[in-house]
């Protein structure tokens, strides 16, 4: 059964789709069975994964719509195991159509029921606004990954985007949760931030994750490539940080699977694994979420 997990900050240009097409690829290599799902009008999942404008090409409108089946769109990627739905900029007509619709709030959740059986994980990939697309898939999702960049007015952002899923949670999805913050575009050589990674881990404590995505030229290069960072340069900065984030994120769910069904086993915490990883990171006394 698949876990659906929302890419979303209200922020443009905070590495959203960097993450869900290479956190996807990485998870896939992992042996994981990936769908992203790009719902984002400006389609750069679905150009990040070499598919160019095709206004022919059956797209999520399509099958929003209920013009198309989602079974029917999904495109193969070049990475085994990594699936697309793909998106086109006809999709921000589809807020317009959606005002006067019963149950707009749900279409993406119904539409993604389906395909829960045939995958591990479901990625979102969500327009850069607090809009009724990502209201869809806020609704649709178990959790929601939150990328932030590592500069200034970072958590001013986030704690509006918090403020905003404890309010769909109280009234439209009560099991939502934070899967994860990932800090990205970090430049070591800025104090700022350096400041910012320990204010985000301070505010958001275990749920934010170890790993920290630099700024890399490869990992700005290569959508114009239509590649994910593991095909274009897999020994890059940023091909290495995304591949140790979809280790974690695996980590995250066997937990998270090994808890439901009751196991016992003593298991290192997340923050005695940072610890153990690196005795000097900044390490969270206990998790952080959105009740």
């Amino acid at each position: 059964m698949a876990q659906i997990v929302a890419v979303v900050n209200q922020k443009g240009g905070v590495g959203k789709t960097t993450t869900t097409v290479n956190l996807g690829a990485g998870l896939a290599m992992l042996e994981r069975r990936v769908l992203i799902f790009d719902f984002d009008p400006q389609s750069n999942s679905t150009r990040g994964l070499g598919f160019g404008p095709d206004p022919d090409r059956p797209s999520v409108y399509d099958v929003l719509g209920g013009e198309a089946d989602l079974a029917d769109i999904l495109l193969p990627t070049e990475v085994e195991r990594l699936k697309l739905a793909p998106c086109e900029p006809d999709l921000i007509g589809l807020e317009v159509e959606l005002m006067s619709a019963g149950r707009r709030e749900y279409r993406l959740r119904d539409t993604l029921a389906p395909a829960r059986r045939d995958y591990d994980t479901i990625l979102i990939d969500c327009p850069p606004s607090l809009s009724l697309l990502t209201l869809n898939a806020l609704v649709a999702a178990d959790s929601v990954l939150i990328p932030v960049q590592c500069e200034y007015l970072a958590l001013e952002g986030v704690t509006l985007l918090i403020e905003t899923l404890r309010r769909i949670k109280a009234s439209l999805n009560q099991p939502l949760s934070i899967e994860g913050v990932v800090l990205t575009m970090f430049d070591e050589r800025t104090n700022l931030a350096k400041q910012v990674v320990e204010d985000i881990r301070a505010f958001f404590q275990e749920s934010a994750f170890r790993t920290v995505v630099p700024r890399n030229v490869r990992l700005s290069e290569a959508p114009s490539y239509g590649k994910p960072i593991f095909l274009y340069d897999a020994r890059s900065k940023g091909a290495e940080a995304y591949f140790n984030l979809a280790r974690e994120f695996r980590e995250r769910e066997e937990a998270r699977a090994n808890s439901t069904q009751g196991v016992t086993r003593e298991t290192p915490s997340a923050g005695e694994r940072a610890e153990l990883a690196d005795p000097g990171a900044v390490v969270p006394v206990e998790g952080s979420g959105i009740d």
